[in-house]
């Protein structure tokens, strides 16, 4: 068995995503929230959205 850190671990990263994802969420006002969960229907896909949408974005200079 190899031993890993806690912070390298599969179920490390879903966390540390998952709770990414959250703080993104929160510092949206509640227009773009609204916005978001219109075009998307769930809180779940407008955040999938905006995390691939920042994954994807090309490295600034």
């Amino acid at each position: 068995m190899t031993d890993q850190s806690p912070t390298t671990t599969p179920d490390a990263a879903v966390l540390d995503t998952a709770l990414q994802m959250v703080e993104v969420w929160n510092r949206l006002s509640e227009n773009k929230q609204a916005l978001l969960l219109k075009r998307f229907g769930t809180q779940e896909n407008a955040l999938a959205a905006l995390v691939t949408t920042q994954l994807l974005a090309p490295a600034k200079p």
